[in-house]
């Protein structure tokens, strides 16, 4: 018998919708499926290179332009047309991915779209409660999210239940969705094979999230520890980019490096500078570790999370 396929697709804001995907590919890989990855941009780029023998898709999603500064609300509903005909895009584009690879299963990784009746649907997200500038647009948004999920068969939340759990009110203020459950936290981490460190850092950047605000995150990385006579290491997180390391003073900037590597350097490097992003918390969560967090200005969601893990 032919052996089951499964199509796995996360979003393209962001890295961290891509890196929290591996453990459910290396799940249904060693359960013998046939794993199809579908994706765009950066997260299609960092996918290929962990996953070189695995089939992937160009799925292109929907482009977001953001504020460079305050809310990202007024930027949002500029889109909100753009965002729509994305979600149809993407849903109608399914219909003929599934015909031609001879899908049994999606898995969307907050990609709205990905639901259809003759696959069993499944949806990953953390975020039953999307937080939002004004409180009162809140229960809207919950309601407009809920609907999206009813589409699937099955929601999967990336987390625990109790007082351990990392999303506090973004998954466990409200009663879970009929078809919803926690998973337990999903993480790259940690590696069976670490790799060897090249240099002793004291400090370690992660730079992510969406332009300009990874651009200007880097930058303000490098302000604080240009003049620092300690080493310092800064991942631009720009996988697509094949470049050189390059340095300024004692900073090591380089745009990606490997799972194993960036295992090495996370357990051995004193001192972590990173976005507030969910993925970001659960790889900290595993390996133990703790951080000094930047939100995303303009994110609620994030500002939510770095105040919540302050302590």
């Amino acid at each position: 018998m032919a052996r089951p396929s499964v199509l796995i697709a996360p979003l393209n804001w962001g890295l961290g919708h891509a890196t929290r995907c591996v453990p459910v590919i290396r799940e249904y890989h060693a359960k013998g499926y046939r794993v199809v990855i579908a994706a765009d941009g950066d997260a299609l780029c960092w996918l290929q290179h962990e996953f070189p023998d695995m089939g992937t898709i160009a799925f292109p999603g929907f482009r977001i332009g953001y504020s460079s500064s305050g809310s990202q609300l007024f930027a949002m509903m500029r889109q909100l047309p753009k965002i729509i005909a994305g979600v149809v895009r993407e849903h109608r584009r399914l219909k003929t991915i599934i015909r031609q690879e001879n899908i049994q299963t999606v898995i969307s990784d907050n990609r709205f779209g990905l639901w259809n009746k003759q696959t069993k649907s499944i949806y990953i997200t953390h975020q039953l409660l999307i937080r939002a500038p004004y409180r009162w647009m809140e229960p809207i948004l919950r309601r407009i999210h809920l609907w999206i999920i009813r589409h699937y068969d099955e929601c999967w939340i990336p987390d625990v239940e109790g007082t351990d759990n990392l999303s506090g009110d973004l998954s466990h203020k409200y009663p879970l969705p009929p078809n919803a459950r926690f998973i337990g936290w999903l993480s790259r981490f940690p590696m069976r094979e670490k790799a060897a460190s090249k240099k002793n850092y004291t400090n370690l950047c992660l730079i992510s999230g969406p332009e300009p605000h990874r651009i200007l995150f880097e930058q303000s990385m490098i302000e604080r520890f240009k003049n620092d006579a300690e080493l310092t290491l800064i991942v631009t997180g720009q996988p697509g980019l094949r470049a050189p390391l390059r340095s300024i003073g004692n900073i090591d900037l380089v745009p990606d490096i490997s799972s194993g590597e960036l295992q090495t350097y996370l357990l051995e490097t004193p001192r972590i500078f990173c976005r507030s992003g969910y993925t970001t918390l659960m790889d900290l969560k595993v390996l133990g570790r703790s951080a000094t967090l930047f939100s995303t200005p303009g994110q609620p969601e994030q500002e939510y999370l770095a105040e919540l893990h302050k302590k």
